[in-house]
């Protein structure tokens, strides 16, 4: 919804926006037990039937659909990373949430101090509840994946080496003071420190009322210099749907016109690379 007005998000079906992921935001777990809302309202209000609606056309299609848990506001983390009964009383209410609610997986944005142990212990109950093909991504800021400063409290190295298989990737901010994609420095930074390729997805912002919205001019050259030299990059996913605008729809009325901007720049610089390698980048959207 944006200004009381719903956003359809099956424009994402075309084939020329390239989207394989779309990403639900925000689930909040409150303090109090099973009060577990999609931003400010149950996720089973009724305002959110038309979501969910389109969530299963978009399912049916093909295209796989996350639940982003937590985000900017605090507590979420803070209520998972306690002792064992406590973190029962949490979990188990969103593990009914994302049965109700059919969802392929859960992208964890840990925006607040959590300790490692708590974050492997949910990552471990999510697989053991709902299986390997469950999706299961986090969401760092840039340096937390060159050993820089970040805000989610555990090691994303350490992590890696520990639950590296049970995460299928990383959608690492670009944007907030966090990192840029205006060039290729801080991907760069991330790649020399170690990661492959293959499990960064750049997260960019769509609109220049998020800081470190970047011109679409300047994607070109950062986002094409790096899959022309990485086929195998992870994808592109923009933090937020329903605001997205380019240069070219400027208005927000056409907000898929920004995935198909991303997908043309990654196409244009893969069309030549055999078509395993080409079908690996995914755009990611936000809703």
């Amino acid at each position: 919804y944006h200004n009381g007005r719903f956003v359809s998000i099956l424009p994402l079906l075309a084939p020329e926006c390239g989207v394989t992921h779309v990403n639900i935001a925000a689930i909040h777990l409150n303090e109090r037990y099973g009060d577990v809302t999609l931003n400010d309202d149950p996720y089973s209000a009724p305002k959110y039937n038309a979501v969910w609606e389109e969530v299963r056309i978009l399912q049916s299609h093909g295209i796989k659909v996350l639940g982003m848990l937590g985000g900017a506001a605090p507590g979420t983390y803070t209520r998972l990373d306690r002792n064992a009964d406590i973190f029962n009383s949490y979990y188990e209410p969103l593990r009914d949430m994302i049965k109700w609610c059919g969802l392929d997986g859960i992208d964890l944005d840990v925006e607040e101090h959590m300790s490692l142990a708590g974050i492997t212990r949910l990552i471990d109950r999510l697989k053991l509840d709902f299986g390997a093909d469950f999706i299961l991504t986090l969401a760092p800021v840039a340096p937390g994946m060159w050993g820089g400063k970040h805000m989610s409290g555990f090691s994303y190295d350490e992590l890696e080496i520990t639950r590296g298989s049970s995460i299928a990737w990383y959608n690492t901010m670009f944007y907030c003071g966090w990192g840029s994609m205006e060039t290729t420095e801080d991907f760069d930074k991330i790649i020399d420190y170690g990661w492959p390729a293959e499990r960064i997805v750049i997260g960019l912002s769509t609109n220049p009322e998020t800081s470190g919205w970047i011109h679409g001019e300047l994607l070109r050259g950062s986002l094409g210099a790096i899959v022309e030299i990485y086929p195998v990059l992870g994808g592109v996913m923009g933090w937020e749907y329903f605001n997205s605008i380019t240069v070219a729809e400027p208005s927000g009325e056409q907000p898929w016109c920004w995935a198909q901007l991303i997908s043309e720049i990654l196409h244009l610089k893969v069309r030549d690379v055999e078509s395993s390698a080409q079908d690996k980048p995914c755009t990611a959207a936000q809703h």
